[in-house]
């Protein structure tokens, strides 16, 4: 089966220095982009997180401080990967909840304003997790009918990518229309359809500071749209002022805003913040 595409689609897979979005960086970034013709271009850096690697990082991967001391930093190639980046949609294996984060963090911190809501994001995991809910080398079997470790290096992102582009491309068959006799068990070979699957949460920033929820009336009333459906706001969704929209917090407690931007939040959500910020400015201005 093809990629049903209307434009680019980048698998991608990270290796980092650990697992914190705002402390941590990318040591290897390897992609697949599958243009709408069937076309692949193929990725693979080693990037130089101009910091040593704790050892578990190497056992884990594989990757040492020798192989990154001579390699680029992000910033130095994140310029050429926003442009190869710029008009795709993006997959990977928990993508959503990780890998797209943590890029995001990093594009920012490179001066690199990346617009990831443009983009559709599809996480093979989270189809996997909905459908059988296991892991990657499980997802392999599953849907490639081999153990992992017979086609591939562990815990490699390059050797993960390819495994993951399988595996996406093993679920689609197995869950096309016609293949099985359980309605629940359909997906589409639509872009738009998996992105929207992949979805776990209502986040707006990709940490889940920030959330979409229910605008309520003077009364306390949900309010509706046109067509009955529950109107959406951004709220807080940590601290004190959990569940209070974002707007109303600016205006009833500003200094708020300048305590995010100034304490150990991802540039993310300091970015969303901001953009709202600045849109209640503009409308009231």
């Amino acid at each position: 089966m093809r990629l049903n595409l209307q434009k680019p689609l980048v698998i991608f897979d990270l290796e980092t220095t650990g697992l914190d979005l705002v402390k941590d960086r990318i040591i290897q970034l390897s992609y697949i982009k599958v243009l709408p013709d069937g076309r692949e271009e193929r990725g693979n850096e080693l990037i130089n997180p101009e910091r040593r690697l704790l050892p578990e990082i190497t056992a884990l991967t594989g990757i040492t401080d020798d192989d990154l001391k001579d390699k680029p930093t992000f910033k130095q190639v994140a310029a050429r990967l926003s442009e190869t980046f710029t008009g795709c949609d993006f997959a990977g294996f928990n993508s959503n909840h990780f890998d797209i984060p943590l890029l995001a963090e990093e594009f920012l911190r490179a001066g690199v304003d990346f617009d990831f809501s443009k983009s559709r994001l599809i996480d093979a995991q989270t189809i996997f997790h909905k459908m059988e809910r296991r892991n990657l080398a499980a997802a392999y079997k599953f849907y490639c009918g081999r153990k992992m470790e017979e086609d591939f290096e562990a815990h490699r992102a390059d050797q993960d990518t390819e495994a993951t582009y399988r595996v996406l491309m093993g679920e689609l068959d197995m869950y096309a229309p016609g293949a099985n006799e359980d309605p629940e068990k359909v997906i589409e070979n639509d872009m738009d359809q998996l992105a929207e699957f992949s979805k776990m949460n209502n986040n707006i920033d990709f940490a889940g500071r920030i959330v979409w929820g229910e605008m309520k009336g003077p009364d306390g009333k949900t309010l509706l749209d046109a067509n009955g459906n529950p109107r959406l706001t951004e709220v807080f969704n940590f601290g004190k002022h959990k569940g209070v929209p974002v707007t109303q917090v600016l205006h009833s407690d500003p200094g708020y805003y300048s305590w995010i931007l100034g304490g150990d939040f991802t540039l993310n959500t300091k970015q969303v913040l901001t953009r709202i910020r600045l849109r209640e400015a503009k409308m009231n201005g």
